[in-house]
């Protein structure tokens, strides 16, 4: 059996388990989506939002790139930031770093990669910001984890630059930011930065007339 075809036949079992264990299970799911949080995380098939938070479908609204990153640029994250922010009103948004981040550590290379580079160019700044701290340490696996810390704490202020999330803590004094890392190594989510409601960024970034 292929991989692909055994992903759709276990698809119909576990429907066919939920159904058998709660029959109202999917029709629950038609009706209504009403999540407290926004999820950015990793695209490592390692790292799924709902099994390492046992969440269940419709908790929380997910998007996933390449190292948790929020790009200024990227109509992709900022059309499900606002989304979520605007019309879902998300009370949380959760940016989650993991540990041994393929991602994190490609960017603490010198390697080409292909296209790929041009989105690690933004891990590679977060390193160059703080390269003293980083070099510092003499073991290559501390190295990678710290960037990874430092590397969610700047997206998380990065979340704090936008419009969208300035417009909401405006308005309605919500949501909360908060930078997350996951460890592969024992499953533990660990919280590393949070920036509740109506926190200062840099003045130059902070927007009057929203």
């Amino acid at each position: 059996m292929k991989p692909f075809e055994k992903i759709l036949q276990d698809n119909k079992t576990w429907a066919a388990e939920q159904k058998a264990a709660d029959p109202e299970y999917f029709n629950r799911l038609i009706k209504i989506q009403s999540p407290e949080v926004l999820w950015i995380g990793c695209s490592d098939s390692r790292v799924p939002a709902d099994k390492i938070t046992g969440t269940q479908p419709g908790e929380i609204f997910v998007h996933r790139n390449v190292a948790n990153l929020v790009v200024h640029t990227d109509l992709n994250l900022l059309s499900v930031l606002q989304y979520a922010v605007d019309v879902l009103n998300v009370k949380h948004v959760i940016v989650c770093g993991h540990h041994n981040c393929g991602g994190v550590r490609a960017a603490l290379s010198n390697q080409s990669l292909g296209l790929i580079d041009k989105w690690l160019w933004h891990i590679k700044n977060v390193y160059r910001q703080y390269k003293k701290e980083i070099n510092a340490l003499a073991d290559e696996d501390a190295r990678v984890d710290l960037l990874t810390e430092l590397n969610v704490k700047e997206q998380v202020l990065n979340l704090a630059k936008t419009s969208i999330i300035q417009k909401a803590w405006k308005s309605r004094n919500g949501p909360d930011l908060h930078g997350w890392v996951y460890d592969l190594r024992d499953g533990i989510i660990s919280p590393v930065f949070d920036m509740p409601a109506g926190s200062r960024v840099d003045e130059i970034f902070e927007y009057e007339n929203l």
